[in-house]
């Protein structure tokens, strides 16, 4: 039996408190609001209790920040696509973040175990005078476990509403993709953090944006596998290739503590439960 759950999360802002109201069908929660910077950021925890998605399965997650709040959603741990026979695991995100509001969308990484049919799919539209801070980690396989990815499909999908789309398949079977020099030279762990905005990012803005992910890059283990551009105006991004989930993260969160002082005069804070 596949599951489909949904799950539909909205911020406002009542005074001069962020607060988050949320509906859902099927097995998706949101955890209590907690407010450990203060009244202006509400922080959420997204739970998926069955813990992965198999063949057939849906999750659609829909968050809306209304003017003036500011929300931040993260999970408890990783998203598992496993094994499937069939139709393809599916998650469904979109984001709409309106003028004058902030999101930051932090899931920890997504698991695709060996045989995965699997599709993960993030769309955000962003009104003039809306931020957003965001990442996705992508982990094939299980190195450490000695279960590498051979079989199966994923679809990756982001996409930044009339600004940015970054859409590619991995296929078990691709050898050039996987291992070759131009692709993914043999590592198996491929995130992104990126920087948006509703509109056009002021060039000396989008420049210190980039500055900051340079100098937290420079000096990595991973400095010679990662990188930050700005691919068009409304974003800044930062890739990172890497051989397990827990260096990739540790380096997009110091980009993000580098960010967040810098574009929002907001301390380098840490949603609480992240142990990595």
């Amino acid at each position: 039996m596949s599951w489909h759950a949904r799950l539909s999360l909205h911020y406002t802002r009542e005074g001069e408190r962020s607060v988050a109201r949320f509906r859902h069908d099927g097995p998706l929660r949101i955890l209590q609001s907690l407010w450990p910077e203060g009244d202006g950021v509400c922080h959420n925890v997204l739970v998926h209790p069955p813990g992965g998605l198999v063949a057939g399965d849906t999750l659609q997650v829909e968050v809306r920040a209304g003017a003036g709040s500011h929300g931040l959603v993260t999970t408890p741990g990783a998203s598992r696509f496993y094994r499937s026979e069939g139709a393809a695991a599916v998650q469904d995100v979109r984001i709409h973040v309106e003028g004058g509001a902030r999101l930051e969308w932090l899931p920890l990484e997504a698991l695709y175990y060996s045989g995965c049919q699997a599709e993960n799919r993030l769309r955000m539209q962003l009104d003039r005078g809306a931020e957003l801070i965001g990442w996705d980690v992508a982990a094939l396989g299980l190195p450490q476990a000695r279960l590498p990815f051979v079989r199966g499909n994923v679809l990756q999908h982001i996409e930044l509403q009339d600004a940015w789309l970054e859409r590619g398949r991995i296929a078990a079977g691709d050898a050039r993709l996987l291992d070759g020099p131009l692709g993914l030279a043999g590592h198996r762990c491929l995130a992104s953090l990126f920087f948006a905005s509703g509109e056009e990012i002021p060039r000396a803005r989008r420049e210190a944006l980039l500055d900051a992910a340079r100098a937290a890059i420079e000096g990595h283990p991973l400095a010679t596998s990662a990188g930050a551009t700005a691919p068009a105006a409304r974003v800044v991004v930062v890739r990172v290739l890497a051989p397990l989930v827990e260096p990739a993260l540790q380096l997009l969160r110091a980009v993000r503590r580098a960010w967040r002082p810098l574009a929002w005069q907001l301390p380098a804070d840490e949603p609480r439960g992240w142990t990595i």
